[in-house]
């Protein structure tokens, strides 16, 4: 596949790839939502005037509860103190405002989750993209869809109910209070605790179990992706019954955590419901003039349905408290996913690629994480423009590693890597990309036609260049013999097409794209001996003129080859061409 940087991120105001902090690429729960907020600020209008119409809807829906329990009141007391005018426009004020607010909020939110699932996907093609490997496909998968969904709680269930709030709560001590300072202090304690105090207990103790869970979902996952996609060899060798065992196994283990999660919502739930139920029990003491000044009929029963309407909306904050410690979790997966590790002696990189192609790798030391072992231990290597390079080694001796430092997939952490003489630091990763082309060992064919497959390397490209490079890598007689040519369709992974043609349809991708360097790697995986020659051999003729890097276990004899390096304990040594 080409490594062309395409442009699309760039023309579709992608929010900006974020880095870590230089000591550690670990959040906490709060730093993580504060990455994702900032990722948000381009809703940040939507989303504000979403939170404003949530809090008219709920000042009206509380007018609406005061004025309905005084016009009850006035009609059993015979006074006249609301007109039924006045009823019907707060009722019409709060259904309108509640509709608004849940239009506006809503739409709001489905615009940040889509900027936020936007540039999760753009933060792993520009910055993490080499080191997927580390990641399963399931955990992946769990991250992109189940916590990037649980996300739009934070502002929907968390930011909006939590500034309704802090409305409701000064509100209920002024409106109680001008009866009764002692009752309206007793209310309104009433509501921080069950509105404040009891969702931040919960988030608190609940923060652990919703970690875990998120953990289990994504290990059930993993699991049931093993199951499909190893089915074949689980029935060859009559391990259904063990891999059907693993997944109910980590179906029990998640069910038991939702279970443990489920409970504490419960409890949170009966919390919040005892602190509204004494709080209007108190209002009722008060109104029998018991343990409270004698509130009058009007006042007391206005004050009661006041109480109800707020506790209700206290009941669904201290929901979102348990909630907080699942969207938590599921910011740091994220953004831990997502961000790139900070290298703290990367250069802003402004100039384009220059002309000249030689690279030199100059001491370079690179590990994919702090916790991993080094690759590469010092490497030096000089390639000069135009020449046809082999870098050997066994599996795990660094060789993919290259190619992802050659692909600015990857920075070092000490050494330079240079192109034309520049430090690629320096570069545009996109520029640098347009200079490379890459046939990586696992060259991935989308579920999409040979020509969509094609045009990924260059989009540009026309139908006769489409042939052209097809006939260089052998393949156009194939692509001419199905019935639909180059719009046939090759299928998950390319499974409609044999591992040669595949392979070969994989290489035409590449040399489509005008790239002067060509990093191959592990090209013939896969292939039998005699069709891993042919292809070589094919190799040989279509990449005259291009700077040519063969990374491999081995040779098989029909590579035409300047040079040879074998990788050994993360360094270089020249060996016989």
């Amino acid at each position: 596949m080409a490594t062309q940087d395409q442009t699309t991120a760039a023309q579709t105001n992608v929010p900006p790839v974020v880095t870590a902090p230089q000591s550690s690429t670990r959040f906490t729960d709060w730093q993580a939502i504060c990455v994702i907020f900032g990722l948000w600020r381009r809703q940040g209008v939507r989303l504000i005037v979403g939170a404003l119409l949530a809090l008219a809807a709920l000042a009206c829906g509380l007018a609406l509860m005061q004025v309905s329990g005084l016009r009850l009141a006035e009609c059993v007391l015979g006074e006249l103190v609301v007109t039924t005018t006045l009823l019907r426009w707060v009722g019409a004020g709060r259904v309108t405002l509640r509709y608004a607010e849940r239009l506006f909020a809503h739409d709001a939110m489905f615009r940040a989750l889509a900027d936020l699932r936007v540039w999760f996907f753009h933060s792993l093609a520009h910055g993490a993209a080499a080191g997927l490997g580390f990641r399963r496909a399931g955990d992946m998968l769990s991250r992109l869809v189940s916590d990037i969904g649980a996300l739009d709680g934070l502002y929907l269930r968390i930011v909006v109910p939590l500034a309704c709030a802090c409305l409701t709560f000064p509100a209920l001590l002024v409106i109680v209070g001008r009866q009764s300072l002692v009752l309206g202090l007793a209310v309104g304690l009433l509501f921080a605790c069950a509105s404040f105090v009891v969702p931040w207990l919960i988030a608190r103790s609940g923060q652990k179990a919703a970690e875990q869970s998120a953990h289990l979902l994504a290990h059930l996952r993993i699991s049931v992706l093993d199951l499909v996609g190893g089915l074949r060899e689980i029935r060859a060798f009559g391990a259904e019954g063990r891999m059907l065992t693993r997944v109910q196994a980590a179906d029990a283990a998640l069910l038991q955590g939702q279970m443990a999660v489920a409970r504490r919502a419960a409890f949170a739930n009966a919390l919040a419901f005892l602190f509204g139920q004494i709080a209007i029990f108190l209002v009722l003491l008060a109104i029998g003039g018991i343990l409270f000044p004698k509130l009058g009929a009007l006042e007391g029963v206005s004050i009661l349905f006041l109480s109800v309407a707020a506790f209700e909306s206290a009941v669904t904050l201290t929901r979102a408290g348990l909630q907080a410690g699942i969207m938590g979790a599921s910011a740091r997966r994220v953004v831990e996913m997502a961000v790139k590790p900070s290298v703290a002696r990367a250069q802003a990189a402004q100039q384009d690629a220059p002309a000249n192609t030689s690279i030199r790798l100059d001491n370079v030391r690179f590990r994919w994480a702090e916790d991993r072992p080094w690759v590469l231990k010092g490497l030096t290597l000089d390639i000069p423009a135009g020449s046809r390079v082999a870098i050997l080694g066994p599996s795990g001796a660094g060789k993919s590693s290259l190619a992802a430092l050659l692909l600015r997939a990857a920075s070092p952490q000490s050494g330079h890597i240079l192109l034309g003489g520049e430090d690629i630091t320096t570069i545009r990763p996109e520029s640098v990309r347009s200079k490379m082309a890459w046939l990586s060992q696992a060259t991935h064919l989308f579920d999409d036609t040979i020509r969509a497959n094609l045009l990924l390397g260059r989009p540009d490209a026309s139908e006769e260049d489409m042939w052209n490079a097809l006939d260089q890598a052998a393949v156009s007689d194939v692509v001419r013999s199905l019935p639909e040519g180059l719009d046939t369709w090759v299928g998950e992974g390319g499974i409609r097409l044999s591992g040669g043609q595949g392979r070969r349809i994989a290489l035409a991708r590449t040399l489509l794209a005008p790239a002067p360097i060509l990093i191959l790697d592990e090209p013939a995986t896969g292939l039998d001996a005699q069709t891993e020659q042919e292809f070589l051999r094919t190799l040989n003729s279509v990449t005259e003129g291009r700077t040519v890097i063969l990374i491999a276990h081995r040779l098989t004899g029909v590579e035409k080859l300047d040079r040879i390096w074998r990788l050994s304990d993360g360094v270089a040594k020249a060996a016989a061409a």
